[in-house]
């Protein structure tokens, strides 16, 4: 899948820049060319002269460069790679990106780039579970940009936790894969799963809708989660601005009756996670022309019809049903209780409650508290960014469907 390829590879300035030297190597033997970039802060973990001398090629550290910038030499290097890949991704990296910035050599690269990009991130544990990493992720994988890892593990600092750059391995693997070859092997590899996503859209008129706050952000998580887990994943998703994730099959829909046609057409899988906000409402005679206001008459009376219910007809279906099936409740009021409730008249396995209350700002909003509730009860998960979320209920997935197989 390599071969011939031309990787341009940013070491971020952390421990695990030592392992970029491996990741030469390995791109190397299987047939891609390197071009390395070193930030200021990377120099102190690794020396411009072993990543030339491995990559047997010129490194690359400095945009005011009077040499290379007399050919604009930051715009020449952006676009001749295939692909460009950070790792490490600092933190402070990708808050670079999320924030468009461009100070450096490496921050201009990665804005002036038509090519994907490809990150793994490594970092402190804390500074990796903080919230404006958190956001920043969220940012990033919404754009497009694709990662690997971080891996649990010891870190330098003495702590243990998420946070570890992905091995070198790995990364090969996931460069693999953003070239089109097979998905990332995982806990997941073999297993399909299905996710639904974002709102639906019930047309009035060929003008009008109705729909809700959905922004589609914890269901395109999920789908990207599932994905670096091995996970082949079929993503059926309504109307959003959110960037579906990287690797998965994607189903776009509008009303809630498309939606079950692409469920339905999207069975057997081994797991279907329900994230999408399904309007419980349409509009049963749909007016082919816009409706008009008339002077002195008051609003057209809409007769509603009930949408189909997506997560109780695939719940509760004998042949073709998911060995596991896991719906979403966003309440307001007396969310566990209603939740709960509502796993046992759906019959699903799951259910992932959250509060979507005024003031809690997480409808359309960058972060999600979840309670989980399943057969045993109710599990509460700390407020954490959506991307956080996707990669707890993702491991969950994986650990339930060992379970189910052993």
């Amino acid at each position: 899948m390599l071969a011939g390829k031309r990787i341009l590879l940013i070491i971020g300035g952390g421990i695990a820049a030592y392992k970029s030297l491996e990741l030469i190597r390995l791109y190397q033997k299987a047939g891609a060319s390197v071009v390395p970039v070193l930030t200021r802060a990377a120099e102190q973990f690794v020396t411009p002269l072993s990543a030339s001398a491995l990559a047997g090629e010129k490194v690359y550290r400095d945009l005011f460069d009077l040499t290379d910038e007399a050919e604009m030499g930051h715009i020449e290097l952006s676009r001749a790679a295939d692909l460009v890949v950070v790792a490490p991704a600092t933190a402070d990296l990708m808050a670079k990106m999320a924030g468009g910035l461009a100070n450096d050599l490496a921050s201009t690269l990665l804005m002036a780039t038509d090519k994907r990009v490809l990150i793994a991130p490594a970092m402190n544990v804390r500074m990796w579970d903080h919230a404006a990493t958190r956001r920043n992720l969220a940012t990033l994988l919404s754009d497009g940009v694709l990662t690997v890892g971080p891996d649990e593990g010891d870190m330098a600092c003495g702590e243990f936790g998420f946070g570890r750059m992905a091995e070198p391995p790995a990364i090969v693997a996931a460069t693999e894969a953003a070239f089109g070859g097979e998905a990332l092997s995982g806990p997941l590899s073999g297993r399909h799963v299905l996710v639904t996503s974002g709102p639906t859209h019930e047309p009035i008129d060929p003008v009008r809708y109705i729909a809700n706050r959905s922004s589609g952000a914890q269901g395109s998580a999920i789908g990207g989660a599932l994905a670096r887990l091995g996970a082949r994943v079929s993503f059926v998703t309504g109307p959003t601005a959110i960037a579906p994730p990287h690797g998965v099959e994607v189903i776009a829909v509008e009303t809630a009756a498309e939606m079950l046609a692409a469920v339905e057409g999207a069975l057997p899988a081994d797991a279907a996670v329900f994230a999408a906000a399904v309007a419980d409402w349409r509009v049963l005679r749909e007016s082919t022309s816009k409706v008009k206001k008339a002077p002195g008459e008051g609003p057209p009376p809409l007769e509603l019809a009930e949408n189909p219910d997506i997560l109780a007809s695939v719940a509760r279906r004998n042949e073709t049903r998911p060995t596991l099936v896991v719906g979403f409740a966003a309440e307001t009021d007396d969310v566990i209780a209603n939740a709960t409730a509502k796993r046992a008249r759906k019959g699903c396995d799951w259910i992932l409650a959250n509060d979507v209350s005024p003031g809690t700002g997480i409808m359309g909003g960058s972060e999600n508290a979840v309670t989980l509730i399943t057969e045993a009860g109710a599990e509460s998960w700390p407020r954490m960014g959506k991307v956080a979320v996707a990669e707890r209920l993702a491991a969950r997935i994986a650990a339930a469907l060992g379970e189910v197989a052993a």
